[in-house]
């Protein structure tokens, strides 16, 4: 097999592999939690960490990828805790998800949303930093993003986002470079 085809195959595999990722039967559903009565950036919010904030992730009860960056919040020390919903578009709009900033899941702690394969230590400077945002956001699923890996290892070039109250979005950090 030449270069090209070779990388050709491996391009095709690791398609078919997401593909499969986000297909994957998962099935684990509780009740929906009430929104924190303190705003999570407000002065008098305490500090919390991954350690002390549960990741509350909303998703398609058949998102396995999803099921793989739930996973990778767990190995970071995220405690979560997981609702499957046959429609996302209103727990999307209720945590402010700018539109077509959207991905396959979304996860809310300590009074912001996490929109996406955010990597967790992006999470994690977040809660430590606690600007006055919204969340953070990675639009779409790029290839390589927490839950979304590759079988070779590759990393897409892809920006985590951070959404402020009007809606507007800036680089928080860049991954895959």
């Amino acid at each position: 097999m030449n270069d090209i085809n070779r990388s050709f195959a491996v391009v095709l595999a690791g398609i078919f592999g997401l593909l499969a990722a986000c297909t994957a039967d998962s099935s684990t559903s509780a009740a929906p939690v009430a929104p924190p009565s303190v705003p999570a950036h407000s002065p008098v919010a305490p500090a919390n960490t991954a350690e002390s904030s549960l990741l509350v992730v909303h998703k398609s009860p058949s998102c396995g990828c999803c099921v793989a960056w739930i996973e990778h919040m767990r190995d970071a020390g995220f405690a979560v805790e997981v609702h499957d919903h046959d429609d996302m578009g209103p727990i999307k709009q209720r945590a402010g998800v700018p539109y077509a900033k959207g991905s396959c899941h979304t996860a809310e702690i300590d009074g912001y949303f996490v929109e996406g394969h955010v990597p967790a230590d992006d999470v994690k400077r977040l809660l430590a930093e606690r600007p006055d945002a919204r969340g953070l956001t990675v639009p779409g699923m790029p290839a390589g993003s927490p839950g979304m890996e590759l079988p070779d290892g590759t990393v897409h070039p892809y920006a985590v986002e951070l959404v402020q109250h009007d809606g507007s979005t800036t680089e928080y950090a860049r991954h895959g470079d």
